[in-house]
């Protein structure tokens, strides 16, 4: 049923009441008792027009883009109709007292009326003031209805133009409810009618409405164009109230922090700067944020600071908490589970709130738990009760719908929350934590607190990327819950929550908060379940993780170490979550570069789950493939290549050729090929693997972006530039979209992206890319972790190649000190570090800093991966180069042919590596002037390269350019 507007609402009214004096009339006229005399009063002369507005100017005011425009436009209409609809505190009264002053000074012959319309008592006392302002005939009669009265004097339009201002409209039935009465003397309480019905239409009228209540703002205004809706200021609008308050900041940083502080709300703003003022000069806006961050009950206690403010109506607080928790006892007094929604949004990050975690959990048939929570945490086996016990019929279901809507309805109208298209909703800062404090006085904000974790809880799934998108929507949530305390009952639920936020950041290689995460759920179950409790192992084991990409090995093997003796003491040295804790402790030793150690501890788990589990069970194969890694980094290729070659074909027959486990095998097979140099083969698997990872995952999944980066590898090898280049830019921004521009993985293509540039010369972009890599590496991983380092390894090598070799000494040098502090002076990656250095030294000329830098490289690269390992032969060619350049040719040749023929022995006769140290050995022998010798081999080393990479390889090139040379 269409409701009827207030005009026709009035003349209802109206006939009703004609009605009713037409039957009296009859009554006396059938021998009632006489009618009394009419008492007159005598007609006042009317003044001029002016105005009652009961607030001065405000000479701090700031002008809000077009608002006050927007109000003139539809105020210059007949019969208009304006509301400024809005949170508390954020200036809509303020805006209509500027616009009010504005219009009596531009327009003296009309009259400008304030009415405070939270109230009726207020409605009838603002008519009132009216009617004496206007000097209406009757008013002072006993019982003179002042509301008709008014209401027939604005009707009247030769009583000329008039706007009247509505403040403070929030309450419905103040407008609405014909049965209201507080105390007033407007007649016979029968004959009341809604005061809707007293705002007249008349061509000669305005009405300005200021409220809270969007849908009241709707029903005054009649239609939502004339609805402008005021939210908090503009951040520049928010200085410029501060600096009029206050005078200019001494800091313009801290003023914008601090009005952000303050969710740009004006009423905070003034708020804050009268207690600066107040306790000037030892507080300032300095001062004032410090402490407003200290603590939630500091803030508080700033948020219910009053100095008073002439401008605001005497009802009115000048604290924003308390100005804002009006309206929170209000809808609790109206809708208690609207109330109970806002509360319960309180908790969780302002924004992005998703609509299906707020709902009310539905339980079906099919989702009757066999075991229940009750209230105190303590757990209920439901015997024998039948499947519909606690669940919800269709019907109870679409009214708990219609519940919830109608909740976040109200929390809307009165612009507590907002919402999007994605049915998420948010809330300002100070909104939210004022929702808080008002709980906390009413002793309940520990039970919302609790109920926003149980939800949470029950909503955040684990780390699996298949979650990642439920996980990646709820996180932010899941971040505020650390710094949230549950109660003893609800502390195990808390824990799981934080371990699975915790194995979600890790994933995404958010590794500070994941530690963060993970370390409290590892104290709240040691605490709650015991040390040796499987859940607390767990978050040991992933805590161990976590330490472990931040490149804390010390740290994350003394906790494996830790699972894994507990595991072996409570389950078995052969149950398979021992296996899974030696198997850990092994990936720690390997990215220590501890291979030996590392083999073993893989051999036995290996070993172990042959004999356990059988040779073909998923577990024996990832262990075999761990194994055979450890081959690959010892550069044992031949052995790793058998065993990656066994994984693959078993998981081939067990599982598919399309597994993922599959496809993780022949690409490891591919890397293998890579390494040695064997470049067809290795395109080869690794185009079946991206192209099955696409179709089978997507192309931006994290593992179908490996295989790419990896086909990509492969070309940059070949020398196939544009393609890598292609495939790496691809790769980058595919994993900036999907994981974030400051993910490891991210940060590792970009690398990627740069030594192609590099490899090509393109110093500048290759620059600009490692640059940008070492800064995010330091912000997000840390200035000494592994990752960081390297890409500052490479920001040297890049400055090397631009012959700025002060800038080089001194990356190479800082990255060698911080390797061998972090890592040990044994580890490969300070070994390449120390590597680097010398070759810094060896541009120079520096040949005896180059030279005692590169037998220390050699010599401990023996003793560490062994004498024929390809790390090993490279320190012992470089070395080589710099004999050559020192003139010791008979040194220099002696260790080029024992890298040559190693390389021949181990790698293949046309192996790269093998092919660059016969390229070497001839530039030593043409330095000796053995021209003819040094000229056939280059030959031979041209027309393998051809055969082996190609006519355009840049390796081929050189080398057929140098025959050229040498020939001529």
């Amino acid at each position: 049923m269409a409701r009827a507007a207030p005009e026709e609402v009035r003349r209802r009214w109206e006939a009703e009441r004609r009605v009713n004096e037409a039957r009296v009339a009859m009554v006396h006229g059938l021998g009632g008792l006489p009618t009394p005399p009419m008492l007159s009063e005598r007609p006042e002369t009317p003044p001029k027009p002016f105005t009652t507005i009961p607030f001065s100017r405000d000479r701090d005011f700031v002008n809000r883009g077009d608002i006050l425009e927007q109000i003139d436009r539809r105020c210059s209409e007949p019969a208009a109709r304006v509301a400024l609809v809005g949170l508390g505190g954020v200036g809509k009264s303020q805006l209509a007292i500027e616009y009010a002053h504005r219009l009596a000074t531009r327009q003296p012959d009309a009259w400008v009326f304030w009415v405070h319309a939270g109230t009726y008592a207020r409605v009838e006392e603002g008519f009132r003031t009216i009617a004496d302002a206007v000097k209406l005939t009757g008013r002072n009669l006993p019982k003179a209805d002042i509301l008709q009265l008014v209401y027939s004097w604005l009707s009247n339009e030769r009583n000329g133009r008039w706007i009247m201002i509505l403040d403070s409209a929030d309450d419905r039935d103040v407008f609405y409810n014909a049965n209201i009465a507080h105390g007033t003397t407007s007649g016979d309480e029968r004959d009341r009618r809604p005061f809707v019905t007293y705002l007249p239409q008349s061509q000669n009228g305005s009405i300005i409405v200021t409220t809270r209540n969007k849908d009241l703002a709707f029903r005054l205004s009649g239609r939502r164009q004339n609805m402008i809706e005021v939210g908090p200021m503009a951040q520049t609008d928010a200085l410029t109230l501060l600096e009029k308050k206050l005078g200019s900041p001494a800091d313009l940083d801290v003023a914008a922090d601090l009005v952000r502080a303050l969710d740009l709300v004006p009423l905070a703003i003034s708020q804050a700067a009268a207690y600066i003022q107040a306790r000037a000069p030892r507080s300032s806006p300095e001062k004032y944020l410090t402490e407003f961050r200290k603590s939630e009950h500091r803030k508080s206690s700033l948020l219910q600071y009053d100095a008073g403010d002439l401008r605001r109506d005497g009802g009115a607080s000048n604290a924003v908490l308390t100005t804002w928790q009006i309206s929170f006892d209000y809808i609790r007094s109206k809708r208690r589970s609207a109330a109970d929604l806002l509360s319960l949004m309180s908790f969780f990050d302002r924004q992005g709130i998703p609509g299906w975690v707020l709902k009310p959990p539905r339980v079906t048939k099919q989702e009757v738990p066999g075991r229940c929570l009750d209230e105190a945490g303590d757990t209920d086996l439901k015997n024998g009760s039948s499947a519909s016990d606690g669940g919800l019929t269709d019907g109870s279901a679409d009214t708990i719908d219609d519940g919830f809507e109608d909740d976040v309805a109200m929390l809307r109208d009165y612009c507590l929350i907002a919402t999007n298209e994605m049915d998420e909703f948010e809330m300002h800062g100070l909104v939210q934590f004022s929702t808080r404090k008002w709980l906390e006085q009413s002793g309940q904000q520990e039970t919302f607190k609790q109920k926003f974790i149980e939800r949470m809880a029950a909503s955040f799934p684990t780390g699996d990327y298949k979650n990642w998108a439920t996980c990646r929507n709820l996180f932010a949530h899941v971040q505020v819950v650390l710094g949230y305390r549950p109660n003893e009952n609800r502390e195990e639920i808390w824990a799981t929550l934080l371990y699975n936020g915790g194995w979600f950041a890790w994933s995404q290689g958010r590794y500070e908060v994941a530690q963060q995460m993970v370390g409290k759920a590892r104290r709240a179950r040691e605490k709650r379940l015991g040390k040796e409790d499987a859940a607390t192992q767990a978050s040991i084991s992933l805590f161990a993780l976590v330490l472990l990409d931040r490149g804390q090995w010390e740290e994350a093997e003394k906790l494996f170490v830790q699972v894994m003796e507990t595991c072996k003491t409570k389950l078995g040295a052969d149950h398979p979550d021992t296996l899974t804790s030696i198997a850990n402790l092994a990936s720690t030793f390997w990215n220590q570069g501890r291979w030996e150690e590392a083999e073993k501890l893989f051999v036995q788990v290996m070993e172990t789950r042959k004999t356990k589990l059988g040779a073909d069970h998923p577990s024996t194969l990832t262990s075999m493939a761990n194994l055979a890694s450890t081959y690959r980094n010892q550069g044992r290729w031949e052995e790793a290549e058998k065993l990656f070659m066994q994984v693959m074909e078993t998981r081939k027959t067990k599982l598919g050729a399309d597994h993922p486990s599959t496809l993780t095998s022949i690409a490891n097979l591919a890397s293998i090929y890579r390494n040695q140099g064997r470049w067809e083969e290795a395109e080869k698997l690794e185009v079946q693997v991206v192209e099955t990872w696409k179709t089978k995952l997507g192309v931006d999944h994290p593992d179908t972006l490996t295989s790419i980066a990896n086909l990509a590898s492969t070309y940059r090898n070949q020398g196939r530039w544009e393609e890598a280049e292609k495939l790496f830019v691809q790769v980058m921004e595919t994993s900036k979209t999907k994981l974030g521009a400051d993910h490891p993985f991210t940060l590792t293509s970009m690398a990627h992206l740069a030594s192609t540039f590099w490899n090509q010369g393109r110093w500048e972009e290759a620059e600009k890319l490692f640059m940008q890599v070492i800064e995010t590496s330091k912000t997000k991983l840390g200035a000494n972790h592994p990752d960081t380092l390297t890409s500052m390894a490479n920001l040297a090598s890049t400055y090397m190649n631009q012959g700025r070799w002060e800038e080089a000494e001194k990356l190479f040098v800082q990255v060698m000190e911080t390797r061998k502090t972090k890592l040990g002076a044994n580890h490969p990656s300070t070994l390449t570090s120390m590597a680097n250095l010398a070759s810094t030294y060896w541009n120079q000329g520096r040949w005896e800093e180059a030279e005692k830098l590169e037998v220390q490289v050699m010599e401990t690269s023996k003793t560490k991966l062994g004498a024929d390992h390809p790390d090993t032969l490279t320190s012992i060619a470089n070395l080589a180069s710099t004999y050559r350049n020192q003139g010791r040719w008979e040194e220099a040749e002696k260790l080029f042919m024992q890298v040559m023929e190693t390389c021949k022995t181990k790698l293949g006769a046309d192996h790269p590596d093998t092919l660059t140290s016969m390229a070497n050995l001839a530039f030593t022998w043409k330095s000796q002037g053995r021209h003819s010798g040094a000229l056939a081999l280059m030959k031979d080393c041209a027309q393998a390269r051809q055969r082996r990479l190609g006519a355009e390889h840049p390796d081929t090139l050189s080398s057929l350019a140098t025959v050229t040379k040498w020939g001529s």
